[in-house]
C-alpha cells in the first residue's frame, strides 16, 4: 500500500470541479463525467479493461488467473452534493484503485478477477433521486420513474445522459447477472461523528438505513400582507412550517430507534415581502433502519398533511420519490472484516449507517461489505469535510486486505495461499439492523 500514491490519485481526480466553495461534480455533468474518464484512463494505464454501461457506471478489470469466475468488485461514486465535500466517495474509489496498484507492486496473481466500479449518480442533489448506478446494476431501477425528472435548470435526466453520450436507454441493459459478482466491498468515510468520538478506526457496517424521500406542494392563497388579517390567511408557508415541526416531532418520538426526518428543500412562492405566500414546496427525506418506525413516521406526517389541510384551508399534495427498505449486509463478510481488523491490529466498531451507499443496493443481489472510516467533526456533504491520510490509510489497507482474500492470491505453483471464501446468498432484512 502505497499512501503518497493514494493520495496523489485523490488530487488528481478531485481537482476536477473542485472550488473553495466546495466540490462541484454534479451527476452527468461535464465535470463528474470528466473525473470518470479521468478515473478510466488510469486503470487502462494499468492494463485493466475499462468500460462504461447503460447508466454512466464505469467498470474495470484486473483479470484473474480464471477469467470465467466471478470477480470481487470494490469501488463507490465520484459524483458530489451541490458544493460537496472532497473526501464523500471518492475515497472508495481510489482506495479500490490503489489496492490494484499494490497487487502490481508485488506481482501477486488472483483465481478471481478483481473490478474497479465508479457508480452514476449516487448522490440525490441534482434530480432528486440516489443511486442510480447501484440499482441500474442489479435491475432494480425505476426507469419510468426517474427518465422524466428534472433538475434545477428544467433538463430531465434522460436529456442528461443523453448529453453524456451515454445512450443510456434501455437502461435495463446495466443490469448484470447474479454470478458475475462473487462479492461487493466499499470503503466510505463515516459521515457522522461516532468513530472520531471513541477513536475507533474503522466501522464496520451491519446494516445501511435507506431513505423515504417525498415532494410536497401546498397551495395557499395569495394576498396582500397588509389588508388581510391574521386569522383569514391561507398562508403555504406557515403550513409548510407546521409539516415541518410536525415531522419533527414525529421523528423525535422514535429517536430510541434512531429514526430522523429532515425538511431540506423549502421553496415559497412568489417570494416578495408584501404578498403572502401561495405556494411552498417541499422536499422531505425520512430514514432509519428500523423499518417499522420509519412507517410510524411516514404515517403521522400523513396525517399532518390532512391536519395542515383543515386547520390552514390550504391543499396538501404530495409525491413519493423513493420508498427504499434498510439492508442488513452479509454476516460472513462483516466476520471476515472483522477478522481481518483483528489480523491487521485495527481498531473497530460494528455500526449501522444512517445515510444511504451503494453498498445498500449491491447488498441485495451479492455479499457486500462497508467499511467506514472517521470524518472530524461528523461534517459531510460540506467544504469543511475531512479525513486524514493516516486514517484513509488504514481504512484502504483493509480493503485490499479483504480483497485478498476473496479473490484467492495465488503462490508461486498457482496454488491458493489460504482456503478460498464461497460466495453465499446476501443475508434478508429483518424488522431492524
Amino acid at each position: 500500500m502505497n499512501l503518497e500514491r493514494l493520495e496523489q490519485t485523490w488530487r488528481e481526480l478531485n481537482q476536477i470541479g473542485y472550488s473553495d466553495k466546495g466540490v462541484m461534480r454534479l451527476a452527468y455533468t461535464p465535470q463528474e463525467r470528466q473525473a470518470v474518464r479521468r478515473l478510466a484512463m488510469m486503470c487502462e494505464a494499468r492494463g485493466m479493461s475499462v468500460r462504461m454501461d447503460a447508466s454512466g457506471n464505469l467498470i474495470a478489470r484486473r483479470e484473474g488467473q480464471e477469467p470465467h469466475l466471478p470477480a470481487v468488485a470494490s469501488g463507490s461514486h465520484l459524483d458530489a452534493v451541490f458544493e460537496g465535500g472532497s473526501y464523500d466517495g471518492i475515497i472508495g474509489v481510489v482506495a479500490a484503485f490503489e489496492a490494484i496498484c499494490s497487487l502490481d507492486d508485488e506481482g501477486i496473481v488472483t483465481r478471481h478477477p478483481i473490478e474497479i466500479i465508479c457508480f452514476a449518480c449516487e448522490e440525490s442533489s441534482r434530480f432528486g433521486v440516489s443511486t442510480v448506478g447501484s440499482k441500474a446494476m442489479i435491475g432494480e431501477l425505476d426507469i419510468d420513474g426517474v427518465s422524466g425528472l428534472l433538475d434545477h435548470d428544467g433538463k430531465t435526466f434522460r436529456d442528461a445522459l443523453s448529453e453524456c453520450s451515454l445512450n443510456g436507454w434501455p437502461l435495463t441493459e446495466a443490469a448484470r447477472a447474479a454470478e458475475d459478482l462473487k462479492v461487493f466491498l466499499e470503503m466510505h468515510i463515516e459521515q457522522g461523528p461516532v468513530l472520531e468520538k471513541a477513536e475507533i478506526q474503522v466501522g464496520i457496517v451491519h446494516g445501511i438505513a435507506a431513505p423515504t424521500r417525498l415532494q410536497v406542494r401546498i397551495q395557499g392563497k395569495a394576498s396582500h400582507t397588509g389588508t388581510t388579517p391574521m386569522d383569514q390567511r391561507q398562508d403555504a408557508f406557515l403550513a409548510a412550517a407546521e409539516i415541518g415541526l410536525i415531522l419533527e416531532a414525529a421523528a423525535l418520538a422514535e429517536i430510541e430507534h434512531g429514526t430522523v426526518g429532515t425538511v431540506g428543500v423549502c421553496v415559497v412562492k412568489p417570494g416578495a415581502m408584501n404578498v403572502v405566500p401561495d405556494t411552498a414546496e417541499l422536499k422531505i427525506d425520512i430514514r432509519g433502519t428500523h423499518v417499522h418506525s420509519k412507517k410510524t413516521v411516514l404515517n403521522k406526517l400523513y396525517a399532518g398533511f390532512r391536519h395542515v389541510e383543515e386547520k390552514r384551508g390550504v391543499k396538501v399534495e404530495w409525491t413519493m420519490l423513493s420508498d427504499e427498505q434498510p439492508v442488513l449486509l452479509s454476516e460472513e463478510v462483516t466476520q471476515s472484516l472483522e477478522e481481518s481488523c483483528r489480523d491487521l491490529g485495527i481498531s473497530y466498531l460494528k455500526m449501522a449507517s444512517g445515510a444511504g451507499h451503494d453498498a445498500m443496493n449491491m447488498a441485495r443481489r451479492w455479499p457486500t461489505g462497508l467499511i467506514f472510516v472517521p470524518s472530524r467533526d461528523g461534517v459531510s456533504h460540506h467544504r469543511e469535510e475531512y479525513t486524514s491520510w493516516e486514517q484513509i490509510g488504514v481504512g484502504a489497507r483493509l480493503l485490499e486486505q479483504e480483497i485478498k482474500k476473496w479473490a484467492v492470491v495465488l503462490d508461486a505453483n498457482g496454488q491458493p495461499q489460504r482456503e478460498e471464501r464461497e460466495k453465499t446468498q446476501p443475508e434478508q432484512m429483518g424488522e431492524s439492523a
